[in-house]
């Protein structure tokens, strides 16, 4: 094992919470995953003929509804009243006032006919996202779900009410446009050159803004969910998140998801103003071409009824249903397409765990654990050139540190307070990336290990221990849970547990935490520990409550398990049970026997002078 300090320059900082800049994907991609996310849908729609062929029935009903509206009021002005005839105009207004009341029996048989495509679009996702859920959840390797509940139910329903509108609004504005522009030929065919070339561009804008839509909303639905998990990490964690000290890295994340969330909030925001602008070209514009074209139609023959015939078209039909149809293809097409491409991901496939390091052999001695003897690769623990600070710009407390433990090795780590102590195991449990170097565990980077893997890895014990509610055996076997009773029963004789049994009446008796003492809640955690498959161990001043007669037993109880024990002293007696001592005094870091250390180091030396001082 070796550790020497060296001055490096510290990288620029860079900000965290700036998000990565998103990459285009390939074209055939993006039309294979349209092809995919719609999959349901089409599939839908072509078992739905006859349901489709009701809804479009109706809906003819409503374009000869939306012809006869501009058409009755042009007639009336042109027939009626302008001729000096009311009786005549005011008959015309009367079809124009039946065919709006003709529209609520219209209403009635489209919505009458909604429910037979979206109730089973809705069944299928749910289907779907069970499915999932159930997969994800016996997938080998993978963490819990958290987002299955919501899919199962806000995002189905999501989905459903999307698909709703975006029928209604797609077959409304469809069958309008057609009442409207026969309407409008009706008249006066030249009407059609002042209002399809608006109508149009506002259309090819609004549709060339569809993808890109969906894309920000994409991102926002990920960021959303993004802060929630956040949220809930931090929440169900908090405890173990100021026991480790981690408040700091935690916030940073936190942080950065929020900020993700805005900033793809504010994309949408973007296209919600290019949406604005399409309605305005499409909708509004022809009415301001109508009005500045009116002498030119005049001059070809275009009658004053026609003119406002054109502009009941454009203003009471054209204009409403565009409006409607673009706000729903803008907001909730963009979520249905997105939660379609969510909820028709393939199901994750089985991963298989990484295997476990391969038995551990005896423990090494004082005299064989030398600079110079550990290979690499069968190595428990190395860090090469690692360097962590508490911020950017903050002094590092570990500075360009090479450590190497072995297999079976007890290493103590000692070193006044604040100088790093704990931010080393946090570096080798993979809870803290270090600014520069690497940490390597059994053999592999730690930072390509995934959470199940390290878990199995490695365990580490804060100075906090948590014991949560349910009985004494739950407790001490949260990590291993298939622990054999011979097996907790030796941990409990191991660690002297035997008291505490008897104490709270037994193993299998609820616990209540607030009623045990720090200390033995500490001896629980321990038990914990032992009882655990992991082969390294990580105390960071984990029996610092303890009483030294049950630390000196914890201690000797964890040495003998097979596997790896690095313990950050909080008794210098735990150095004299240690094969090896580091020594952290912020500028160089010191390893060896305590015999070597006692000659080497003027720190431990002063440290050892102060205990035993007070021990006398």
């Amino acid at each position: 094992m070796t550790a020497a300090p060296r001055t490096t320059r510290a990288k620029e900082p860079t900000d965290p919470t700036a998000p990565d800049a998103p990459e285009s994907a390939p074209a055939s991609e993006e039309a294979a995953t349209a092809r995919r996310a719609t999959a349901p849908v089409r599939s839908l729609l072509l078992r739905r003929k006859g349901v489709l062929g009701k809804l479009a029935a109706w809906s003819a009903a409503e374009s000869a509804q939306t012809f006869l509206g501009g058409y009755c009021v042009a007639r009336s002005l042109d027939d009626g009243f302008l001729k000096g005839s009311p009786a005549t105009g005011l008959l015309w207004l009367a079809g124009a006032a039946v065919a709006i009341l003709l529209g609520a029996a219209v209403a009635r048989g489209i919505f009458a006919q909604l429910p037979h495509l979206t109730e089973p679009l809705r069944d299928d996702l749910v289907r779907r996202s069970v499915v999932r859920a159930l997969r994800s959840a016996t997938a080998a390797g993978r963490d819990a779900d958290t987002t299955a509940v919501s899919r199962l139910t806000s995002q189905t329903e999501i989905a459903r009410d999307s698909f709703a509108g975006l029928v209604l609004a797609a077959r409304s504005f469809a069958f309008v446009a057609v009442g409207a522009l026969a309407g409008l030929v009706s008249l006066a065919p030249q009407f059609l050159l002042v209002v399809i070339p608006p109508l149009a561009l506002g259309l090819a804008l609004f549709t060339a803004s569809l993808r890109p839509m969906a894309r920000a909303q994409h991102r926002y639905l990920d960021a959303d969910e993004a802060v929630g998990r956040r949220a809930g990490i931090t929440r169900t964690a908090l405890r173990d998140i100021v026991a480790c000290g981690a408040q700091e890295a935690t916030a940073a994340e936190n942080r950065r998801a929020v900020e993700e969330a805005a900033a793809a909030q504010r994309a949408l925001a973007r296209w919600a103003a290019v949406r604005t602008l399409s309605v305005a070209t499409a909708g509004q514009l022809p009415v301001f071409l109508l009005l500045a074209a009116a002498p030119w139609l005049l001059r070809q023959g275009v009658t004053a009824g026609a003119m406002v015939g054109a502009l009941t078209y454009v203003l009471q039909s054209l204009l409403p249903a565009l409006h409607t149809l673009m706000a729903v293809l803008g907001a909730a097409g963009a979520r249905l397409f997105v939660i379609l491409d969510r909820l028709t991901r393939p199901s994750p496939a089985a991963l298989p765990l990484a295997p476990l390091p391969a038995p551990l052999p005896a423990p090494p001695t004082a005299s064989s654990t030398g600079p110079g003897r550990t290979d690499r690769a069968t190595a428990a623990l190395r860090l090469h050139r690692v360097r962590a600070a508490y911020g950017p710009e903050a002094r590092a407390v570990l500075d360009d540190l090479e450590l190497t433990v072995e297999r079976g090795e007890h290493l103590a780590v000692v070193g006044p307070s604040g100088i790093g102590k704990s931010t080393l195991l946090h570096a080798m449990a993979g809870l803290l990336t270090p600014g520069q170097g690497e940490v390597r565990l059994f053999g592999r980077a730690i930072g390509a290990c995934r959470p199940p893997e390290l878990a199995a890895l490695r365990v580490l014990l804060p100075q906090e221990a948590y014991v949560f509610t349910g009985t004494l055996r739950d407790n001490l076997c949260y990590l291993r849970p298939g622990a054999d009773r011979s097996d907790v029963d030796g941990a409990v004789d191991a660690l002297a547990l035997r008291p505490l049994v008897d104490r709270v009446g037994g193993l299998d008796r609820t616990l209540t935490p607030d009623a045990l003492s720090l200390g033995e809640r500490q001896l629980i955690a321990l038990g914990r520990a032992h009882l655990s498959c992991a082969p390294l161990l990580l105390l960071d001043e984990a029996t610092c409550h303890m009483d030294p007669v049950a630390e000196a037993t914890a201690e000797h109880a964890l040495r003998a398990r097979p596997g790896t024990l690095v313990v950050v002293a909080h008794r210098l007696s735990s150095a004299l049970r240690a094969d090896r001592v580091l020594v952290l005094d912020g500028t160089r870091a010191q390893h060896g026997t305590h015999a070597e250390l006692l000659e080497r180091s003027a720190l431990y030396r002063d440290l050892m002078g102060h205990w035993g001082g007070a021990q006398r």
